[in-house]
C-alpha cells in the first residue's frame, strides 16, 4: 500500500510492538510495498530490525456478510500454517514472530491486525514475470515441499472455498446495470467518494466479459468439486514479488493467503507456456495438473481483483494515492478481458 491506513496512530502501533512482542521502537518508518496490507520497518532498542504488517480487517472480508471476528480467524489461521511450516524445517517459509502470548499476530483497535516478522536482507521482486528461469523453477522447488509437507502441516489451515472474494458486492453492481435509473445509486457507489460512480460506470461498460468470466469460473468450480480435486497446502499467491533473494537462499514471504486447496492453486501463473513446469511438477509429485483447474484458478485471480476494488469503492473512499491506483488497474483489467 502507498500510504498508511486512516484510523490507525503510530503510537497505538509502537504501543502494541511493545505490549505483545516487548520491542522498544526507536524508529518505525512506513514502507509502501507491495498492495492489500501496510508495512513499516522497525529498529527496536537493541538496535535490531523487524518487519511489521498490518492488515485492515474490513478490507479483507471476503464477503459483506463475514463478521470481523471471522476474517480475523482466519488471518490467525493462514499465518499459523508458516509458523508450522517453519518449525517442520522448511527454512524457506518466513514466518511470523510469536507474541508473548505465543500468536502469529495481534488484533488492534478492533479494526487492524499486526505481526511482526524477522528482517530480511536480500533481492526482492515485484509482481509480474519471473527474474530468470533459475527464478521460476526455485519456486517451483518451494512448491513442490510445501505441497509434499506432512498432513500435520496443514491441520490449522483453512480449507478454500474455491469462491470468487467478494462477489456478492460484484453481483450488486451487474444486477444495478439491468435495472431502470441510475445503476451507481442502486449499486451502492454514487456517494461513497470519487470512484464510487466511475467505477458503477466502469463496469457497466464491461458487464458482458464480466458476466461471461463469472459463469465460466462457476462451471469450472462445480466440475472440480464434484471431481474431488486432490487437495495440498497451498501458498495462494507464489508470484515474484512475494519471493526474495537471500544469503540462505530463496524465500517466500506473504503467507496471509495459505490454504488447503488444489494444488492448481499455487500452479497457473507458474508455468511459461510450455507445460515444462507442469511436467516437473508432476515428476516431483505425481500428481498431474488439471487444465480445468488450472483455468479457474487464473480466472479467479482477475475476477478476484475486480471484485475487490469494487468493494474497495462501495466503501468511503477519499481518492488517495493508493485509491488512483486501484482504479487505474481496475481500467486495465477491465479491457484487458473485454478483448
Amino acid at each position: 500500500m502507498l500510504t498508511p491506513p486512516d484510523g490507525l496512530r503510530p503510537d497505538l502501533l509502537v504501543a502494541a510492538l511493545s505490549a505483545s512482542w516487548g520491542l522498544s521502537v526507536v524508529s518505525a518508518d512506513y514502507r509502501a510495498l507491495g498492495f492489500g496490507s501496510h508495512h513499516w520497518e522497525v529498529i527496536d532498542g537493541a538496535g535490531l530490525t523487524w518487519f511489521v504488517t498490518v492488515d485492515e480487517l474490513a478490507i479483507k472480508r471476503k464477503s459483506l456478510a463475514e463478521p470481523l471476528d471471522a476474517v480475523f480467524d482466519r488471518l490467525s489461521a493462514a499465518l499459523a500454517t508458516a509458523v508450522d511450516l517453519a518449525e517442520l524445517g522448511m527454512a524457506f517459509v518466513v514466518a511470523p514472530v510469536a507474541t508473548n502470548s505465543g500468536e502469529p499476530l495481534v488484533r488492534l483497535a478492533d479494526r487492524f491486525t499486526v505481526a511482526v516478522y524477522p528482517f530480511q536482507d536480500g533481492q526482492s521482486f515485484t509482481w509480474g514475470a519471473f527474474s530468470s528461469e533459475e527464478h521460476r523453477l526455485a519456486v517451483l522447488d518451494l512448491l513442490v515441499a510445501m505441497h509434499t509437507a506432512p498432513p500435520r502441516a496443514r491441520a490449522r489451515a483453512v480449507i478454500h472455498s474455491l469462491g470468487v472474494d467478494h462477489r456478492d458486492e460484484l453481483d450488486l453492481v451487474l444486477d444495478a446495470v439491468d435495472r431502470a435509473g441510475d445503476h451507481a445509486v442502486a449499486a451502492g457507489l454514487a456517494d461513497s467518494g470519487p470512484y464510487g460512480r466511475k467505477t458503477a460506470d466502469l463496469v457497466a461498460a464491461h458487464a458482458g466479459p464480466v458476466r461471461r468470466l463469472l459463469a465460466r469460473c462457476d462451471e469450472l468450480a462445480a466440475q472440480i468439486r464434484s471431481a474431488g480435486e486432490p487437495m495440498v497446502l497451498t501458498h495462494g499467491e507464489p508470484h515474484p514479488g512475494n519471493t526474495m533473494l537471500t544469503a540462505q537462499g530463496w524465500k517466500l514471504i506473504d503467507w496471509d493467503t495459505a490454504a488447503t486447496a488444489p494444488p492448481e492453486r499455487d500452479l497457473w501463473s507458474l508455468d511459461p507456456g510450455d507445460g515444462s513446469v507442469l511436467a516437473s511438477y508432476q515428476r516431483a509429485t505425481g500428481l498431474t495438473p488439471r487444465p480445468a483447474a488450472l483455468e479457474l484458478f487464473r480466472l479467479r485471480w482477475d475476477l478476484a481483483d475486480i471484485a475487490v476494488t469494487v468493494s474497495q469503492f462501495r466503501a468511503p473512499h477519499t481518492g488517495d494515492a493508493n485509491d488512483d491506483e486501484s482504479f487505474s488497474l481496475l481500467g486495465k483489467l477491465l479491457a484487458r478481458i473485454s478483448r
